[in-house]
Order: structure tokens, then sequence, then C-alpha cells
């Protein structure tokens, strides 16, 4: 029989006291997650007692880390681009949202981590499962260009190790993440002494040792990260100032210290330049940089601007903006807005006609967020959107993972 609670003594005057923390260690004396008591407050059942039925209480310290995982402190934020809509989509006009605490990959997954990933796919499962994972390393084919070494090189070569991996498509990333949690939680269970059995495909979460699961943000999750508002936090209620970018001002060149002129992440300056001049480069690299590479937002978030863009969970529609809940806000599939429908002049005849339809707008076109290596400075500002078939890889968007903070209400 094992009781997990807390005793704290207090001598007075030769007499031993037991405080009312000793069996919930709340507020109060009331119980708490991390400090349940021995015994329920409903029905007055001993906790882990074997003669009175074995229900367990696990200890619970709260939720373990996450490996590369970042806390993002939950709150009211204003969705939206803020800049002007050059492209005329309009499907981003600003609204206010609330976004529960989540946590957030540091960096972008790398080249290295999907090569250990393709490494446990070839031990342990099919030879279909394997040949999935393969990212696409033709994506950096062009016909007018010779980026024939990337083919061969980017993914594998050891100097590439920390650069964002790319070619993936949103399915494949799906599938990381579904993995990263197996592996993550038999990692947390084996370094805390415990044995499970997943005849279920699961560690129990009751066991209070795992992580909830990883998986790709959600747009407003990736928004609200990026934008990091905590920066302008001033008084109770209170932001000093909107961010057209993850960084203050309207400049993309660091405007502090010894790093002063130099650029704040990776994009591409205008036609023609990627870099800036022999001797001088201004952002220092033609194609992705290495994921610490730039200065971190102030939520501690690397290359939220720039790098590569990012997939995100959301399917695409032009009008999701005004059709979203204002908590926690996400678009899974078509309702309200149907891909074969007739409401809106956006939608896509792709059932009817998959050779050759009219629009992308189907419950295949996946929403990712920020600029690349390749884009100009006007698809770094959080707020902007663009789509992509969820089956379709490029060499210019990679992505980073996003977990929910269990047991909180904030």
């Amino acid at each position: 029989m094992r009781y997990f609670f807390r005793v704290v003594l207090y001598v007075i005057g030769g007499s031993v006291a037991l405080s009312a923390c000793s069996l919930f260690g709340g507020k109060g004396g009331k119980p708490t997650a991390q400090n349940p008591g021995q015994n329920s407050t409903a029905t007055g059942l001993a906790y882990n007692d074997e003669d009175q039925g074995g229900f367990m209480v696990n200890p619970y310290e709260g939720q373990p880390d996450a490996p590369n995982m970042v806390f993002i402190e939950g709150g009211r934020a204003v969705m939206g681009s803020f800049e002007e809509d050059v492209m005329s989509y309009r499907d981003n006009i600003e609204r206010t949202v609330s976004v529960a605490s989540f946590y957030m990959d540091e960096t972008e997954i790398a080249n290295v981590h999907w090569l250990e990933y393709m490494h446990y796919l070839a031990k342990d499962s099919s030879q279909e499962a394997y040949q999935a994972a393969l990212p696409d390393t033709t994506v950096w084919v062009g016909k007018l260009a010779f980026n024939d070494p990337y083919v061969e090189h980017y993914l594998r070569y050891p100097g590439f190790r920390y650069f964002p991996v790319v070619g993936i498509t949103w399915s494949q990333a799906s599938k990381y993440a579904v993995w990263r949690t197996r592996a993550v939680n038999i990692k947390l269970a084996e370094d805390a002494g415990e044995e499970y059995a997943e005849s279920d495909g699961r560690i129990p979460l009751e066991s209070g040792i795992v992580v909830p699961a990883y998986r790709l943000p959600t747009e407003a999750e990736w928004e609200y990260a990026a934008q990091a508002l905590i920066g302008t936090q001033w008084l109770e209620e209170l932001q000093t100032h909107q961010r057209i970018y993850p960084w203050d001002g309207h400049a993309v060149r660091n405007p502090y210290g010894k790093q002063m002129g130099f650029m704040l992440a990776n994009f591409k300056r205008g036609r023609g330049d990627y870099a800036g001049i022999a001797g001088r480069l201004n952002d220092g690299a033609l194609i992705t940089s290495y994921i610490y590479e730039y200065p971190p937002n102030d939520y501690g978030l690397y290359n939220m601007a720039g790098n590569v863009s990012e997939w995100v969970q959301d399917i695409y529609r032009p009008m999701s903006f005004q059709d979203f809940d204002d908590l926690n806000p996400i678009r899974r599939d078509g309702f309200l807005d149907p891909a074969s429908g007739t409401n809106s002049g956006y939608n896509s005849d792709f059932e009817k006609n998959p050779e050759s339809f009219t629009s992308l707008i189907t419950d295949r076109a996946r929403v990712y967020k920020g600029g690349s290596w390749k884009d100009v400075a006007y698809w770094m500002s959080p707020g902007t959107r663009r789509y992509l078939d969820q089956d379709s890889a490029t060499a210019t968007i990679g992505f980073r993972c996003a977990m929910i903070r269990a047991g909180s209400n904030y």
C-alpha cells in the first residue's frame, strides 16, 4: 500500500502538531493535482489502497519537460495582417481572439532530426513506411538553375545537419509528430523507471510521466507565437504597440549593439539578391541557414520569420477569419464553406475534375506561414498566409511542432 502526500510537522511547545497541508498541501488545506491527499473527497475511499479498491492516484509534479519545447503563455491578441494587402487576398482580416497557453519548438525541425526519424523507421517499421517518409530532394532542381549539389547533399551531408529539413509535405510532418510523441514518451517512461504496456498504442496519460501529443501548431498558435507580443506588454491590460514582424520596428536590420546593421532574418531582399555582396553579406545565406542563426523573438523562438515557411494544421479558406471561433480558432475542414459548394467564388471543382480543377480551395489545401529564404520581406509578417496541397513539398517549406499545456485553464 502506497500513499503519496507530504507531511509537514511543527514542533509547538514540545508537542508535535500535524498541519492541514500534511494531507493536501493546497491553499487553505484543500487538495490539488500535485497533493491530492490520502482519501477521495467525494467518497472517502483511500487512494492507492488495494483493500479499498486500489484506485491509483500517481505522483504528479506538473507536465514533464518535452525536448526542444518552449512555453508560450496564452492570452488575447489581434490576429490578421497589419500591412497593406498587396496581393488583394483579404483572407486574414484583423480580429480579436484568445489563445490558450501551449508549447512550441524552439527551432524548426532540422535535417539531423529527420535523419534520426528515418533511422528508427528503417529499424522498426515497414519498408513502405520508410519510403513514405523520404523527403523530396528534387525540390531543389531548377531547369534554369544549377542547384544540383543540394539534391544530393542538403539532407545528408553533415555540414547541413542543423539546417531546416525541406521537401516535407504536410502529411509527412504530421506523421513525424506522431512518431516523435511515442519516442519521447518511451524515453520519459524509461527515465522514470516505469514499465508500461502499449496494448492500445499509447502510454497511459494517467501515469503523469508522459507528455501530450506533439502536433503541428494551429494557424492561430503559430501567428500568436510569432508576434510574441509579451515583449510589448505594459501594465496589466495594455500593450505599447503591435508588430509588423516578430521584432519591434519597421526595419529588418538589428538596431542595437555589436550586431547593429545585421539582418534579423534570412530572406530575399529583391530580385537576384539572396545574401548581399561578398565581404559584407547581409543575411549570410543564399539558401536556408542554421536553425539558431538569427536572434530569437521575445518567446525565445528562432526563425519565426524567414529561413523556411512552416506548415500549420489548418486547411485554407479565404473567409476563415469571419467563421472562426474567437477562442483557440482552427479550421479543420470545409464546415460552413464546403470545397464543392457554390457559396463562394473561390471554391474548387477538384472532386469532379481532379486533373484540371479550377482552384486549390479544397479540404486538402493546408496553410503555411512565415516567409522563407526565397521570399521578400512582405511574407515575413506573421499575418500573411499562403496555402499548398497537403501532399506537395517545396524547398522553402519546413515545420516545427507544438503541444498543449495540459491541466491549464489559460
